[in-house]
């Protein structure tokens, strides 16, 4: 059994522990969840749903970053 979840984010390989949840490898990464938005293996996943996410060997992710502006 391995100690390490490998993903897709980005396009780029990430690892993280078993049992990472959206938010725990958000920060992981450094980044403020508050201004993304996350495509969970080919969907968009709602925020609501974000808490209940647990990253799995091979999920991939896309995450944007909200730009405001006019």
């Amino acid at each position: 059994m391995s100690n390490k979840v490998t993903l897709r984010v980005n396009g780029e390989t990430v690892y993280c522990l078993p049992q990472t949840d959206l938010p725990a490898l958000l920060e992981q990464l450094g980044l403020n969840p508050r201004l993304l938005a996350v495509e969970y293996n080919g969907e968009i996943l709602h925020r609501q749903f974000w808490e209940g996410t647990q990253m799995q060997e091979g999920d991939a992710l896309e995450i944007v970053t909200i730009v405001g502006g006019g």
